[in-house]
């Protein structure tokens, strides 16, 4: 079941996806953390973020929106305080960072830099999350534009551990997921929410306290795998990671048939916390009952 993203190795494929499972060890009460490829924490900046107002999250079919607008406590909070509690449960940790300038991520990476190895020894990666409002850029979002996501990323070379961008879907994706990697990241992560709103018809307003917000949830699913085939057939050597829908053992399967190395589960979290570990072991059942000895022989075997 093991699997390489990058110069990363994980005992498996299967991961919590940024943004579902909280800052720390909040699910070790229904899983074992440590039986996952690895625990993605919800992004963090350098500083404390107070997030959006409420309501911040609304069913919609086959998933949700939301606009908790990334809430936490900053890094230093958060190495001091959660890291470690999270490191203690046996979990390979990916940190997941984000910023609202170049600068701000510049910060974030120096503050990991600096907590030292005891701190760090439990985190594999850093996912940068890319999709987020750029105030140096009329505010639009950074992995909307391949110059602006180069940058983004090159700006978080000071952490010195293998970075991993999570990227939006966007209309030149295949460009973009190229200068992620020109900016220095090992693997893509695909995809982060699509936007959207919903509109309460009775009160004439969006029902979301931030108005509009991202979709996510199984409804994600084929714009996710679409989105991991095609930077599959176009840049093959490129590590990806998949995220959106996956809530079963066959969704990681058809996943990582398009060419994902590994998958995240986030969504589906909210309906049922054990989903990571129960996609875990329906992939293995999947693999068992098809004759598959390594997952590596699905990666990208859609494209054949």
């Amino acid at each position: 079941m093991g699997t390489a993203i990058g110069s990363v190795l994980l005992p498996n494929p299967v991961m919590t996806a940024s943004g579902t499972v909280g800052h720390g060890a909040e699910m070790a009460r229904y899983l074992d953390l440590s039986e996952l490829g690895a625990v993605v924490v919800k992004s963090l900046a350098a500083y404390e973020w107070p997030g959006n107002p409420s309501p911040r999250v609304h069913p919609v079919p086959a998933g949700m929106i939301n606009s908790v607008g990334l809430q936490g406590p900053g890094l230093p909070r958060w190495l001091a305080e959660e890291l470690p509690v999270l490191a203690g449960t046996g979990a390979r940790v990916v940190v997941s960072i984000w910023g609202r300038t170049l600068d701000d991520y510049a910060a974030a990476a120096a503050l990991l830099a600096s907590a030292g190895d005891p701190v760090l020894q439990a985190v594999v990666a850093v996912e940068v999350n890319v999709s987020c409002p750029n105030l140096e850029d009329r505010g639009r979002m950074f992995s909307h534009s391949a110059e602006m996501t180069r940058a983004a990323v090159a700006a978080t070379a000071a952490c010195g551990l293998p970075r991993w961008a999570k990227l939006s879907a966007t209309g030149n994706l295949v460009e973009v997921v190229d200068a992620a990697m020109e900016g220095g990241a090992e693997a893509v992560v695909l995809v982060n929410t699509l936007l959207g709103m919903v509109i309460d018809v009775e009160a004439r307003r969006p029902v979301l306290g931030g108005g509009g917000g991202g979709v996510s949830g199984r409804a994600m699913g084929p714009v996710a795998v679409r989105a991991v085939h095609d930077v599959h057939a176009a840049r093959p050597d490129v590590p990806i990671v998949g995220v959106g829908g996956v809530a079963t053992g066959t969704g990681a399967v058809e996943m990582l048939l398009a060419g994902a190395r590994a998958v995240q589960v986030g969504t589906a979290t909210f309906a049922d916390p054990r989903a990571p570990v129960k996609v875990l072991r329906g992939l293995a059942r999947w693999c068992t009952s098809h004759g598959v000895d390594r997952v590596d022989e699905l990666v990208g075997a859609a494209h054949e």
